[in-house]
Parts: C-alpha cells; structure tokens; sequence
C-alpha cells in the first residue's frame, strides 16, 4: 500500500489543522493506521492511533484533547484533527499502516509509512 499524507503548513499557536493521508493500490479498511511526528534533531513519536473499524484510538499524552484521528474507509482515507495547536506541535508528520486489527503505538510495529507532511506552529 501507498500513503500520501498532506494538510501541513504554517499556522499560528491555537490555530487548527486537518491532515490527511490517502492510499492508493489497496483498500484501508483491513489496516490499522497511525500517525507520528518528527522534530528536528528529535526520535519519531506516536501521535495518534485507530483500529481498522475506527471504534478504538490511542493519543500521546501530549496531543489528548487536541488531536482527534478518524477514518473514512470508502475513501480510504485516514485523519488527523489538530487543534489549539503549540509550537511544539511543529515537526514533520507521517502516517503509518499496519497490515492487521488493532491499535498499534510504536512506530516499528507499522509496515508502510507515508512521505511526511510539514507542520509549522508560530508562537
């Protein structure tokens, strides 16, 4: 599978953001998904997680009640709902599959990643 993540930009501290992450060459519905960020000069984190049917998620403590992650499986499509962002929240985005049910939180636990999409806070 192919993902394709875009959304990012430049936005002000306690503004919002929607990313988006789109496969291609096969469906989504099967895969568990994520998301993880990278800062410079920081280790990938997890961000947020969903289950293949979107009744489970996971969040980093840092993004609870910021973040949200959904999914459209009939345009297989994943998700990520930013708000009240920080400028800690900048870094580089990445969305991630996992090629079975669950919810998954580590990044090596996930098989296809995506390209990345840039994130920018503004203080």
């Amino acid at each position: 599978v192919q993902l394709q993540a875009s959304g990012g930009g430049l936005v002000q501290a306690g503004g919002s953001l929607r990313l988006s992450c789109v496969a291609s060459r096969r469906t989504l519905s099967a895969y568990g998904m994520g998301w993880f960020r990278q800062a410079p000069g920081k280790e990938r984190e997890f961000v947020a997680a969903i289950s293949w049917s979107g009744t489970s998620t996971a969040y980093a403590d840092s993004v609870k009640g910021r973040f949200s992650i959904s999914r459209d499986n009939a345009k297989n499509t994943v998700y990520l709902q930013m708000n009240s962002l920080r400028p800690e929240d900048t870094a580089v985005y990445y969305c991630a599959a996992r090629d079975s049910v669950g919810v998954w939180i580590l990044a090596d636990q996930y098989h296809y990643w995506g390209q990345g999409t840039q994130v920018t806070v503004s203080s």
